[in-house]
C-alpha cells in the first residue's frame, strides 16, 4: 500500500501519534484514576478490573502512538488500526455521558456530550494523515 501524504498530513499524523503516547503514559501514570471514569459501567467495575482496562487501553494507546510516529512504511495500515480502537473505545465515552461521570473538567452533561463529538474527528485525524482515508475510498472504486 504505497500511498503518498503531504508534508502537513505528516506532521499531524506524528502529532496525533505524539498525543497517543502522552495520553497512553497518563493511563499508567498521572491521569489513571481520570481514565477509570470512561471504563464503560456495563462492563465489571470492580477497581481491580477498572484498573486492569486503563492500564491495557494505556500500553495499546502507547504502541499506537509509537506506531504513528515511526512506522511510516505502514501508515495506511496504522492508520484504519488506530481508527477502529477509536470506535472501540467511544463506548467509554458515551458510558461517562450517560452514566454523568465527572473526569478530565466534564462536570457537565453538556461539556461530556459536546466531548462526544470529538471521537469521529480523532477518526478522521488518523484516517487522513496516514493516506488511509483516500486508500479506503479508492478501495470503493
Amino acid at each position: 500500500m504505497k500511498i503518498s501524504t503531504s508534508f502537513t498530513q505528516n506532521v499531524c499524523r506524528v502529532i496525533l501519534g505524539l498525543l497517543m503516547i502522552l495520553a497512553g503514559i497518563g493511563h499508567l501514570t498521572f491521569q489513571r484514576e481520570e481514565f477509570q471514569a470512561q471504563v464503560p459501567r456495563w462492563l465489571p467495575t470492580s477497581d481491580t478490573f477498572m484498573d486492569f482496562v486503563v492500564v491495557a487501553s494505556g500500553v495499546v494507546e502507547i504502541l499506537l502512538g509509537l506506531a504513528m510516529v515511526i512506522l511510516f512504511k505502514y501508515k495506511v495500515k496504522v492508520g484504519i488500526i488506530l481508527a477502529i480502537f477509536y470506535v472501540l473505545i467511544f463506548p467509554g465515552n458515551i458510558s461517562q455521558y450517560t452514566n454523568s461521570i465527572d473526569a478530565f473538567g466534564l462536570d457537565t452533561d453538556l461539556k461530556r456530550l459536546v466531548r462526544l463529538f470529538f471521537q469521529p474527528v480523532l477518526i478522521l485525524w488518523s484516517l487522513w494523515s496516514t493516506g488511509a482515508l483516500v486508500h479506503l475510498l479508492n478501495k470503493q472504486k
